[in-house]
């Protein structure tokens, strides 16, 4: 769709086309304006959350990175740190892996109770995470696995299953199964002809998937509250905790890190986009 109004438009139209793009921009400017207030905050040199008048009248006296060293000392936040790239990254893989079979299934034309399935694999979106996180912390004591890494790798990959098979099926509705049938009439095996052919056009959406997936498990806290022990703590976990006990400005240094590592995933996830319509020849917008 072109950004810009045609020729005949008319009086009506380009109010109303100017109007939407004013109540886009103060929308994004309320979502994106208290992102943006916490970086210069991360530099207080004072242990509060607001602006000092040093920092106003930017007075380098004002500004300290006391805050991100803390943080990169201290091994409680380590700790974390350490915590939450063992766990996302094995939840990221095992979500990616599960979710894509999942598609793959779904996608069949002649694949039963198709929407009954679909339904339950989404649920974990749609179920409020106290319930989850409730649920799974009764069957997980059962089976003995509270306060592991396992139970919050299981917990995590649960979380991010919907986001894969969402991506990964959106992507496959737009895949041209004569490629596939075209391989192996040329005389590839059912497996060499998904690794060459259908894995690359769709290894696109696998990527979205698991970047949300990723986000979704590094960024959790109320399933980890109730599952994760101590030794098990991860980042937003230790964040929630500082925030109740001790608060000081090194949460919102960690906070800062977090939106680079976002804003870093969301350019991966448009390159991924960006591919996928190249391969399928069409011209990236």
């Amino acid at each position: 769709m072109s950004a810009e109004l045609p020729h005949s438009a008319g009086l009506v139209e380009r109010g109303w086309f100017y109007l939407f793009r004013a109540y886009g921009l103060i929308v994004l400017f309320f979502l994106v304006m208290p992102l943006i207030v916490i970086i210069p905050l991360a530099f207080n040199a004072s242990p509060y959350f607001v602006f000092t008048h040093k920092m106003l009248a930017l007075d380098p006296a004002g500004y300290s990175t006391r805050w991100y060293m803390k943080f990169f000392t201290d091994p409680n936040w380590l700790r974390a740190v350490k915590n939450s790239f063992i766990i996302a990254p094995l939840a990221t893989l095992i979500a990616a892996t599960l979710g894509t079979l999942a598609a793959l299934g779904l996608t069949r034309p002649h694949m039963p109770f198709r929407t009954a399935i679909t339904s339950i694999l989404i649920l974990p979106m749609i179920v409020p995470l106290i319930i989850t996180a409730t649920a799974l912390f009764f069957f997980f004591s059962y089976l003995h696995i509270v306060n592991t890494y396992l139970g919050i790798v299981i917990a995590h990959s649960i979380l991010g299953v919907p986001f894969v098979v969402i991506t990964v099926g959106a992507t496959l509705s737009g895949f041209d199964q004569r490629l596939y049938r075209a391989a192996l009439s040329l005389g590839a095996s059912p497996v060499q002809a998904f690794f060459k052919v259908t894995m690359p056009l769709i290894m696109p959406g696998i990527v979205a998937g698991a970047l949300f997936a990723f986000m979704t498990s590094f960024d959790e806290v109320v399933i980890v509250l109730f599952i994760a022990g101590p030794e098990q703590t991860t980042l937003p976990l230790q964040m929630w905790t500082n925030l109740r006990y001790t608060i000081d400005p090194t949460i919102l240094a960690v906070a800062t890190l977090i939106l680079l590592i976002a804003v870093l995933l969301l350019l991966g996830l448009e390159l991924a986009r960006r591919r996928g319509q190249s391969l399928r020849g069409l011209t990236p917008s």
